[in-house]
């Protein structure tokens, strides 16, 4: 066993060991860290879901990264998610963190692919994800049809199609044809043709997703001042502290200017979020897109 091998072993197995958090532990664990950035209670919420970020680190072992490599890239996405963790969403932290670690080792998985730091731009990550996937579709309904596409028309094709200009689509067609790493390569006899394309995914806003999320908020936006207005002052200041401030005031520090327990705002802080969520749900259908 090489030390690198080893060193993974030993990991893992230091993993496996963690203790089994229930979603009261969970729970608690949360509040203690974001309430009083207790480093105790981040510490054992890290290494209790320490094993979820190696598992999810495996996955990517087939771009040539180093597993150590990954599994550190995982561990600094769990870290993010423990940090950014809102336990007051009625979400399980290990629901909440799968996305935080993917997006950590995706992006040290493309900073370290030689062809994509050669394309930055958001019609180049577009072209990247989705390129040769395009084309195969193309290829696909035409030769149904009956027709032979030209590489000029198939260009052509693939501009209009992603909605980016055709020169980026010839430059990116000449990287993806590179010696890099072929996206078209077929993965393993065990994935049934799967190509390595097909494992990316293109997390660029399109123009049509960006119309629609600006509406979304400005509705959103409107539907929860309507909410807002109908909270006690008190609930509001409550609220706005802990929610809207640059830096959310802690339960205690609320607690000594309102002559309150820290238990007793964080109950009010609760209850206040239940009226809003009520108040959401009869103003509209639609909010449920929002809060589930």
């Amino acid at each position: 066993m090489t030390m690198q091998s080893a060193r993974e072993f030993s990991l893992t197995r230091t993993a496996m060991k963690a203790e089994l958090l229930d979603a009261e532990t969970e729970l608690e664990l949360a509040y203690a860290w974001r309430d009083n950035r207790d480093e105790a209670a981040l510490h054992r919420l890290i290494t209790a879901y320490m094993r979820l970020a190696i598992s999810m680190a495996g996955k990517f072992k087939r771009y040539g990264a180093p597993m150590n490599d990954l599994i550190q890239e995982a561990g600094l996405g769990l870290m993010k998610a423990a940090d950014k963790f809102d336990p007051d969403r009625g979400v399980r932290f290990s629901t909440y963190a799968i996305w935080w670690i993917k997006a950590s080792i995706q992006d040290h998985v493309m900073r370290n692919w030689s062809m994509v730091r050669t394309g930055s731009t958001s019609s180049q990550k577009s072209l990247f994800f989705n390129m040769r996937r395009v084309q195969a579709q193309l290829e696909r309904t035409a030769s149904s049809n009956g027709e032979t596409l030209d590489q000029h028309q198939m260009r052509q094709m693939i501009s209009a199609e992603i909605g980016v200009p055709l020169h980026d689509v010839e430059m990116m067609d000449g990287r993806l044809s590179g010696s890099d790493f072929s996206l078209n390569a077929t993965q393993s006899a065990e994935d049934e043709g799967r190509e390595w394309i097909d494992t990316l995914v293109d997390e660029s806003a399109q123009a049509a997703d960006v119309v629609e999320q600006s509406h979304d908020i400005a509705q959103l936006r409107n539907w929860l001042v309507s909410a807002m207005g109908e909270l006690t002052d008190r609930e509001q200041f409550i609220l706005r502290e802990r929610k809207l401030r640059d830096k959310p005031r802690t339960l205690e520090s609320l607690g000594d200017e309102l002559s309150l327990s820290k238990e007793r705002v964080r109950q009010l802080e609760a209850a206040a979020f239940g009226k809003m969520r009520k108040s959401l749900e009869g103003q509209s259908k639609e909010i449920r897109h929002f809060l589930n």
